[in-house]
């Protein structure tokens, strides 16, 4: 036994410089992974009597958000375009909420049929809607279209949310207080909005299309946080952070090995779907925030977007131009 311990304190002491690395190293990435959590919202806020819709919500931070809702005793509804999954995680959720009073409606962003048809849906067969979270999304998948010719993700992110949104105001407005939340991302910082290719048919990448749609999330929130004033309706936008979660398929099936191998480790580091749903959580119901609107947020925040994200008159712009592309004009 004694032989033993002087094996270790002789390691020890010829191994002092490295265990103090090693140990400083694992430090490092713990507290890393704790930043990298973010903020959570402490609300206890309950929402007995309320309806909330989640676009995407069979998986990542839109079930998490759907499963914190329905424990807040929300009737939840799951706008989703796979209806077979997004009843398997509303069964999921039921469970682990004990509330009962969460259902399934079909909602394919990529189709603006589909959005009427929800939108006709929750008018005839709800009595009132309080909160509206368009969650759903698609990210840098390549040049596809949506089923009305729309730039795929410029569609999906922007124009099905817009459509949704804008036809489900009445009833918004009559369940206010109520509030829209629009989860968006830090990709906007790189975005413009390219009013003379909004489609991007001239130069389209991945990477350029994401994030012009974030920035018109973001501008979408400012121009209808103007237009809603006085309502009771307000509107948040946010970047949820960096989640591992089926959103990055298509960018990650797109990298060489060499890069995946570098990327793996990270995806350690990042944010789980619980950890980034936190802050739509925060601007669905966080009492501190009730009488602001048109805001951006991150880690349970408010945080200043890109100064693009703050042009008024191009939010203007993007509005009229997306009431045409829809048919609202």
């Amino acid at each position: 036994m004694q032989n033993y311990a002087d094996d270790i304190k002789d390691f020890v002491e010829q191994h002092t410089t490295a265990l103090t690395v090693v140990f400083a190293a694992g430090v490092g990435v713990l507290a890393l992974r704790r930043w990298m959590a973010g903020g959570v919202c402490r609300s206890k806020a309950r929402l007995d009597g309320k309806t909330v819709l989640i676009t995407g919500a069979n998986t990542g931070i839109g079930k998490e958000t759907a499963l914190d809702m329905a424990q807040r005793g929300a009737r939840v509804i799951l706008a989703c375009r796979d209806m077979t999954r997004a009843r398997i995680a509303a069964d999921e959720i039921r469970q682990r909420s004990g509330n009962g009073n969460v259902v399934v409606k079909k909602l394919d962003l990529a189709s603006l049929q589909s959005v009427r048809d929800l939108v006709k849906d929750v008018q005839e067969n709800e009595a009132r809607l309080d909160i509206l979270i368009n969650n759903a999304g698609i990210m840098m998948c390549p040049k596809w279209e949506t089923e009305d010719g729309f730039e795929m993700q410029f569609g999906v992110n922007h124009l099905g949310h817009f459509l949704l949104t804008n036809c489900l105001l009445d009833m918004l407005k009559k369940s206010a207080p109520s509030r829209i939340v629009v989860v968006a991302s830090r990709a906007h910082q790189r975005g413009r909005i390219h009013f003379d290719d909004i489609n991007l048919d001239k130069s389209y990448s991945p990477g350029k299309s994401y994030s012009q749609s974030k920035l018109a999330n973001i501008l979408f929130c400012r121009e209808l946080a103007t237009r809603l004033q006085g309502t009771g309706v307000t509107v948040y936008s946010l970047h949820p952070g960096v989640i591992h979660t089926e959103l990055g398929r298509h960018f990650l099936s797109t990298l060489a090995m060499w890069k995946k191998m570098i990327v793996m480790p990270f995806s350690l580091l990042v944010k789980r779907p619980w950890e980034g749903a936190q802050t739509t959580i925060y601007c669905a119901v966080d009492e501190s925030q009730a009488n602001v609107s048109g805001l951006y947020y991150s880690d349970c925040a408010p945080k200043e977007p890109a100064p693009q994200a703050l042009d008024d008159a191009a939010a203007k712009k993007l509005w009229d131009l997306s009431a045409s592309m829809v048919g609202l004009a």
